[in-house]
């Protein structure tokens, strides 16, 4: 629902209903006219899918004893590639969460950077020493995952204070999951922020659950965009199986946080098709019919029946287009890979701007350990 929207970007915060434009067929529902061309509309679904297969790939590394851990993110792919869209690639900062796979795919993080993050091996450029599905990237200005729930969301609030007082222009963009709003770290961070009007959006990808607990068991807010009224901010409850509704509104709230309009905390409703992790049998906690529902809304099939709507998709494009990933990420595998082992010298890179005489002794028994 959008309601009182003086223009097509204006939109009001704490709706009763998840704010969207394209309905579950594809059809276009706002009260204001479409001002994105064909070109962006593809690329947008191209990145939907390409985050999707990634997924996919990501599925088969833990099969075969490749990776040692993933965490799923099939039914987040239109929050992905919104929050890539409204940013400022290279000048805004993200402080993303572990299930982030498709937004690292759409900001252009390399796929052979993040397969090599997922092997832990030389063709990671964090040189294999964190864990699987938690990669960063320093020119893009992407915050290394963090395990911890909510962790990341101080230093979040700390880098938009930084900003503001030197005044770069830059906004934060922090995304996290629905369990990270009941982190101490959270009401931290995100009151902090508030408080000093940092430019910063919280972005919550709310799946509903918390590996196995679910969101009644969490809150007694009756949305997570609720709780921005707490710290005197703006919250935006929005459709987050909908790229367009998600695109919009965060655009809109990510120029108005640049524009020293303080903080703002957006909920995108998602709901994640796959387990937890790959150590989680959700099956558990949740019935297999209410999953088969959730992908009755895939973002992705929403977006390609509006674009068939318009005469600018069909079978063929489909086709190709899958055909084109399924390559770019099998030669990106391929190369990540061929990087073999990270050497086990890397652990004492990195660590302090000169290695004292103590690291250099170990990395001397490491290295004669190893020969």
């Amino acid at each position: 629902m959008i309601s009182e929207i003086k223009d097509k970007t204006e939109f009001q915060a704490f709706t009763p209903e998840p704010i969207r434009v394209l309905s579950d067929e594809g059809e276009w529902v706002a009260p204001f006219e479409l001002d994105l061309d064909e070109a962006t509309l593809k690329r947008f679904y191209a990145e939907m899918v390409a985050a999707r297969m990634l997924d996919e790939k990501f599925i088969i590394l833990i099969r075969t004893g490749k990776t040692s851990f993933i965490a799923p993110h099939a039914g987040h792919e239109a929050a992905h590639v919104a929050i890539a869209n409204a940013v400022q690639k290279g000048h805004d900062w993200l402080f993303p969460y572990y299930r982030d796979g498709g937004l690292w795919l759409a900001m252009g993080t390399p796929p052979s950077e993040i397969f090599g993050q997922m092997l832990g091996n030389a063709a990671d450029p964090a040189k294999g020493r964190q864990m699987p599905s938690h990669p960063g990237s320093k020119p893009l200005n992407i915050f290394t995952a963090c395990s911890a729930i909510a962790s990341h969301i101080p230093p979040a609030a700390g880098a938009a204070i930084s900003m503001k007082l030197r005044n770069t222009g830059q906004v934060v963009v922090c995304s996290f999951g629905d369990g990270a709003t009941s982190e101490g770290d959270w009401h931290a961070g995100v009151n902090f922020a508030a408080v000093q009007g940092a430019p910063a959006v919280f972005v919550c990808e709310n799946n509903r659950y918390a590996i196995s607990v679910e969101l009644t068991h969490q809150t007694a807010s009756h949305t997570v965009a609720d709780k921005a009224h707490s710290y005197g901010i703006p919250g935006y409850r929005v459709d987050g199986m909908d790229v367009l509704a998600s695109y919009y509104v965060l655009k809109d709230v990510v120029e108005r946080a640049r524009a020293v309009h303080g903080t703002a905390l957006v909920e995108l409703e998602v709901y994640r098709y796959g387990p937890h992790s790959s150590a989680d049998d959700d099956s558990r906690y949740r019935p297999k019919a209410e999953v088969e529902a959730a992908k009755q809304r895939d973002p992705i099939i929403r977006l390609r029946k509006f674009l068939e709507r318009q005469g600018w998709w069909n079978e063929t494009a489909e086709t190709e287009l899958r055909a084109g990933i399924a390559h770019d990420l099998n030669t990106a595998l391929e190369q990540a890979e061929a990087a073999g082992e990270a050497p086990a010298e890397w652990m004492f890179e990195d660590v302090l701007s000169s290695r004292p005489w103590h690291l250099e002794e170990q990395r001397r028994l490491v290295l004669e350990e190893l020969r």
